[in-house]
């Protein structure tokens, strides 16, 4: 650990490649308690994701999924490339968490207007290889719908639709998709 950072505090640096564009960055994380004595600082992951407009993927995020946006940061372009994330492009991340919690779950968009990505197959989830969906906890599957609904996003298929058997018998399944057409899915307590 570099002298200057306080003794308690740890610096991930992680890079999450997928062909879907997933991308992670730099995670400041809290020492825990881990079962098994697994030599990690968090018990929760950070999920970046490369996005084709950062606006519309916040307001989905944020209207449609409940995530709150919480002060974001810029990388530098030299940083961005000494650590293999881009070739000299500068960037910023938006970050949203599920709650306010300090291992509150965080998901960082970004956007390279400059150099868009490309877009992947992903009709299903095993059409492309890579991080393919982000599951998301809810505490009633029939509100998050609802609340999914007032802002034009509807589940996929049958959804939401029960847990098979098996799972507890009173939970659901409702797949979104986000603007790139990422699966986004939601679990939780359902009623028919």
């Amino acid at each position: 650990m570099r002298s200057g950072f306080p003794s308690r505090t740890v610096w991930l640096t992680g890079f999450l490649v997928g062909s879907a564009g997933l991308g992670g960055w730099l995670v400041q994380a809290q020492p825990s308690s881990n079962a098994g004595g697994a030599a990690f600082t968090s018990q929760t992951i950070d999920l970046g994701t490369v996005v084709s407009d950062v606006a519309r993927s916040v307001k989905w995020y944020t209207e449609v999924v409940g995530f709150r946006e919480q002060a974001g940061f810029d990388v530098p372009a030299g940083f961005a490339a000494d650590s293999g994330l881009t070739n000299q492009l500068p960037f910023h991340v938006h970050v949203l968490t599920l709650g306010d919690e300090p291992t509150a779950t965080k998901l960082k968009l970004m956007q390279f207007k400059t150099a868009p990505g490309a877009r992947t197959d992903q009709q299903f989830i095993h059409s492309t290889y890579g991080f393919r969906y982000l599951t998301i906890f809810v505490k009633d599957l029939n509100a998050a719908v609802e609340r999914a609904a007032r802002h034009g996003a509807h589940p996929i298929a049958k959804g939401p639709v029960p847990l098979p058997e098996g799972f507890p018998a009173d939970q659901g399944l409702a797949v979104l998709r986000d603007p790139d057409g990422n699966f986004v899915e939601l679990v939780g307590p359902y009623k028919k």
